[in-house]
Order: structure tokens, then sequence, then C-alpha cells
């Protein structure tokens, strides 16, 4: 939900479209899910080099249309259609009561998310539609609206808070607050790896979040880097829960069972296996790896395809390299944290938002944590005894190998024993027959 502004010059192209229509036409071609963000923006960049190209040649300016035919991004078909449609209807169809619309701040998998004003109030609001190629699946459609239920059960200065929802001309949505920053995301795709304290205060914030979404019986199920909005404020919110679920729902979690739902990176070992009963735990495990990347500036686990890297967090034979080891300014006390939060047992990790906020505010203080540093040990002390138990058995195979040895001399000396009394007894019957002859 980061502050985004396209800057489309008003120059007309060669279909004379203006810039206001062109907008609009992006604003169609994104709703009806026909290209990215990324597609569009790619496609506009290449037109800018074309024009400056064709400008001595006193060529007229190719269309956007046209550049995103040529790159394969729409078809045709697709662009005959916009072309009749006018380039607006995206406009047309997303007037809804009460809102003006402004302009695109991203697309996730399931809406648009625009930046709007609210008019009642004169504020300015966020405000996410739902994609018209869901809106013809009524499963999409509850999903969508269970997702604005259960943000409207949250009032957290850490989350970003539900505003309104409903539905206009078949077009679902609702409207959040508007937030101006940047998202984790965006600042570890420019490459950036976080000071320790800095990354610290922002998971803590994270986990104040989770601990209010636990305490309402939610799990967020999607803690990842881009979810996590750093505001210009200095405030850290949690975005998107497109994916939350209440724990106690057990049709839902049934529904699902056997799903990976998450994202690769930073998805819980259990939410891999399709676990019907993920809990808090997960959302913890997710919020380790993404401070695990903060600070490390690398994902806990990689690999060539998702599946890979999900093996990774669920194979017990694959082992986390600690983030004290890969970033070496990192505190012992740091690496003790994450490694607990991305245990891949959850018994062993924290168990609630409340613990794993208790040993952040330790390290912020200079202080080790509290609860992380007692598990390691446990955990230690329970090595310790497998390897015992390991010698032991050992010792006891040793001590059995000994005991099949001697019973298998002693066998064989009883055997020898035997044969040497028969012996004796027939020497001593021949002895006997010549006395009585």
């Amino acid at each position: 939900m980061a502050t985004s502004t396209e800057t489309t010059p008003p120059a007309k192209d060669a279909r004379g479209l203006s810039g206001l229509s062109e907008s609009s036409l992006e604003a169609s071609i994104l709703r009806r899910g026909l290209a990215t963000p990324q597609e569009i923006e790619a496609c506009k960049a290449h037109r800018v080099k074309l024009a400056a190209a064709a400008s001595n040649k006193d060529e007229p300016a190719r269309s956007l249309l046209d550049i995103m035919v040529e790159a394969r991004v729409l078809t045709k078909n697709q662009s005959i259609r916009l072309i009749k449609a006018g380039g607006v209807e995206g406009v047309k169809a997303l007037v809804i009561p009460g809102y003006q619309l402004m302009s695109k701040l991203g697309k996730g998998s399931m809406g648009i998310v625009y930046k709007a004003k609210q008019t009642s109030v004169d504020r300015i609001v966020a405000v996410k539609v739902l994609l018209d190629a869901l809106a013809k699946n009524k499963e999409f459609i509850k999903r969508f609206e269970r997702e604005a239920k259960i943000v409207a059960k949250l009032a957290h200065n850490n989350i970003v808070n539900a505003i309104d929802a409903g539905q206009v001309d078949g077009h679902h949505f609702f409207v959040m607050e508007y937030v101006e920053g940047a998202t984790i995301k965006d600042e570890l795709d420019q490459n950036k790896v976080f000071d320790e304290k800095v990354a610290i205060r922002a998971i803590l914030a994270v986990a104040e979040a989770l601990k209010h979404a636990h305490q309402r019986g939610l799990i967020h199920r999607d803690i990842k880097p881009e979810n996590i909005i750093l505001c210009k404020d200095g405030n850290v919110k949690l975005a998107d829960l497109g994916l939350a679920r209440l724990t106690a729902d057990e049709k839902w979690a049934m529904a699902e069972a056997g799903m990976a739902i998450g994202t690769p990176y930073y998805i819980s070992p259990e939410q891999v296996r399709g676990q019907v009963d993920v809990d808090i735990r997960a959302d913890i495990y997710s919020l380790g790896a993404t401070l695990y990347h903060m600070v490390t500036g690398k994902v806990p686990y990689s690999g060539e395809t998702p599946s890979e890297v999900m093996k990774k967090h669920v194979d017990k034979n694959v082992i986390l390299v600690p983030p004290d080891h890969i970033n070496t300014k990192l505190s012992s006390g740091l690496g003790m944290v994450v490694e607990t939060m991305l245990a891949k047992n959850r018994d062993n990790r924290y168990p609630t938002p409340d613990d794993v906020i208790l040993d952040l505010k330790c390290l912020l203080q200079g202080e080790a944590p509290m609860i992380a540093g007692q598990k390691l040990d446990s955990l230690a002390s329970l090595a310790e005894g497998d390897a015992a138990d390991d010698q032991g058995g050992t010792s006891f195979a040793a001590e059995c190998e000994k005991a099949e040895m001697a019973a298998f001399v002693n066998a064989k000396n009883n055997i020898i024993a035997a044969i040497g009394i028969l012996l004796g007894i027939s020497v001593l019957t021949n002895v006997l027959l010549l006395f009585v002859k």
C-alpha cells in the first residue's frame, strides 16, 4: 500500500487518447487482469525510448496499446475490445458513491487497491476492489467479503484498519485507512540490509499486531516483507489479511486441508504440510523468516523452485544457517531469537506473540533474550540426552555382541567337553572288555 504516482505525459498518442483516458485505459487493463503493473510500466518505458528515437524522423508517437500488443502483453483481440470500450470502462465501472478514486496504488492476487478521497469527511483512504474475473465466482466473492469482515474485527495502531465495505453494480469493495510509506520488500529490493535495532523495532511492532489478532482468535498466515509497511511517520503497519483465518473455524480449516497456503520463502512447515490445526506459531515462524531476511539480506531457505524452497522448510536434515553467521555484526542474542522463531518443530518456537515481544524488548535494552536462551538450553540438553542415548545404544550393542561371542565360545567348549567325556567312556569300556576276556 505504498504511495505511488503515475506520471503519464498528457500528449496524445496515435489513437488520440489523452493522458487522462490513457490512465483510464491502464485502470481497465489492470481491473480485467490482462496485465500486471510491471508489464504496463515496462511498455510505457519502451514507448518513451521509441518516441525519442522517432523524434528526428517526424514520425507519430505509437500508442501504448500497440506497444503492448507488439510485446505480446496483450493480444490483438484484447486491444480491439479495449478500444471499443473507449478505454474508460474501468473508470465508469469503478464509480463508488461517497468515494472519489484518484490513482492506483497496487494490485494483489484478488484485487486492485486505489487511492481515493472519502468525500463525506474529506479524507484520503485506500479502496480495494475485487478483480472482475474473480467477481464472477461466488467462492472468491465469499473470500473477499470474509477478508473485509476479518479486517473489521481488528483495531490496532500497527494494523491497517478497515473503514467501510460494500458492492455497487456488481463490483465488490472495501475501504481501508490510507498509509503512506514503503514496504519492507521495497527496501529489500534495493539490496538494503537493516540495522539490527531498526529491524527489531519493526518486527516488535508486527508482533504487537499479531498479539492483537491472536487475542481475537485470528492468524494472518501470510506474514512477509511485502505486507509490512514502514510508514513515513515512523510507525509500522501490518497489511493484507487476504489469507487470514479464524483458528476456531474448523469447517474452513478442513476445506483447506492439504493445501500449502502462504508464501514459499516465509511459510511455516505446518502450512507446507497443509495441516488443519495451524495456529499463531505459524505467524511467528513467518515473522522470524522476515526478520532473518531483513538483517542478512537473504531468505532462510532458497531454491530453484517454490517446491524446493518449501521442502527445505520441512526437511529436518536441512539446517538453518544462523543469521549472525551470515552477518557477523549481529548480536548472538538476535541469532537465538531468530532461531527460536524459525524452529521447524513448532513446539520449540515461542508459543505466543507475548513471548516474542518480551525477548525483542530485551534485545533493544542490550540484554540477552530471556525465553530464547532457556529454549536453546533445553534443546541442547535434549540433544545431549539423545547423544547419551546413542552412546548407550552403542555400548549396549557392544555388550550384546560380547555376550553373543561368549555364548558361542561356551557352547563350543561344552561340545568339546562332551566329546572328551564320550572318548573317556569309550576308552574305559574297552579296558573293561579286555579284563573280562
